[in-house]
């Protein structure tokens, strides 16, 4: 078993000097700070106990959002503030998919893009679920941006969770009228999200570098229930905080190839996949976002902003009141005596400025 730090630290050099100037300063940072995770470059701190056959030290993380061995903790604590705010009503998942034909244009144009991605994505939704016949109420939407598919390779999509109803005008809630098993038609989804989506290519001057093919095909868009608002915020958090890859999938590194795990669509079965190192490196770095792009967005009731909003929609379907219970840091023991360990010196980071 190799982990990705090993990895960009046996090639770092090779990479750099293959792509020299075609790399992102993004790119670099998400190495460097992938390699230094979890080490004595990054400092950290030194435990120890009473009886003094324990000494534990315990390195700082990157920090890195794209870093593998990074996100767990907050992943934990997104959970425990979203689970209270989220209505406990029949959810449901959208997903809208870009067709791979706009992969070289996106990859080039990606803050804009993605941006595009959203604001096209969910206008569609507010604009169906704005008809009478359908919900005639504003949804409230969480959406969260994937770049990758199963094998890293790049796929671009976003996921929203979307309880089952809606406010109108008044502030009143709506439930869907299909009996929670139906929420919007994806036929019209699709057509409402790739007509916008082509306004803001024009908008964006990138419609002339799209092939024609793209606007004539069909576009994907999926819906499905998928429990209550709690239990979708939770079985989320997986995607909110995951990397292209974890290390648990990367299996060796023999002979400058790299062989990995991943899961085809439709299949529950594991399957193997061999890249050169410095391929495999490249299709992983293609992931990285650009600095400070949000990639979870609220919109409608389920917008930060709309507290009120939402305190009135749990009065209307009389559900308990849920307090934020933050979970607390890991406590760690002595396998001899048993004593708590205690924090005894601070080691400082070894890494200089950037």
């Amino acid at each position: 078993m190799i982990e990705m730090a090993e990895i960009f630290c046996r090639h770092r050099e090779e990479y750099l000097c293959q792509y020299g100037d075609r790399i992102l300063p993004s790119h670099r940072k998400t190495i460097d700070d992938i390699i230094a995770c979890r080490t004595p470059a990054l400092g950290g701190s030194v435990y120890t106990c009473s009886c003094g056959k324990t000494e534990r030290y315990s390195y700082h993380s990157c920090g890195n959002r794209h870093c593998p061995k990074c996100g767990n903790d907050n992943a934990t604590l997104w959970v425990a503030k979203q689970s209270v705010r989220i209505p406990a009503v029949p959810c449901f998942l959208i997903g809208f998919t870009l067709p791979h034909e706009l992969n070289r244009i996106i990859r080039s144009n990606q803050k804009e893009c993605f941006n595009l991605l959203f604001r096209a994505s969910s206008e569609s939704i507010r604009k169906l679920a704005a008809d009478p016949r359908l919900l005639g109420a504003q949804p409230g939407m969480l959406g969260v941006l994937h770049t990758w598919g199963r094998n890293i390779s790049y796929h671009p999509h976003i996921h929203y969770v979307v309880p089952g109803g809606g406010i109108d005008k008044n502030d009143k809630w709506i439930f869907t009228p299909y009996k929670q098993k139906f929420f919007l038609p994806v036929r019209a989804l699709s057509i409402i999200f790739r007509a916008k989506f082509r306004d803001g290519m024009k908008a964006l001057g990138l419609y002339d570098a799209v092939p024609a093919e793209v606007w004539r095909k069909d576009w994907v868009v999926n819906c499905r229930r998928v429990g209550k608002g709690p239990e979708v915020i939770k079985y989320l958090s997986r995607y909110i905080y995951r990397v292209a890859i974890t290390n648990s999938r990367i299996l060796s590194l023999i002979d400058g190839e790299i062989t990995f795990l991943y899961r085809p669509v439709d299949s529950d079965d594991w399957k193997k996949m061999k890249l050169p190192v410095l391929a495999f490196m490249a299709r992983f770095l293609q992931h990285v976002l650009p600095r400070g792009f949000c990639k979870v967005r609220y919109y409608g009731f389920l917008h930060q902003r709309c507290g009120e909003k939402l305190k009135s929609i749990r009065k209307q379907l009389k559900l308990p009141v849920v307090t934020v219970t933050i979970p607390e840091p890991p406590r760690h023991f002595c396998p001899h005596c048993g004593d708590e360990l205690i924090l005894v010196r601070i080691l400082q980071s070894q890494r200089g400025p950037p």
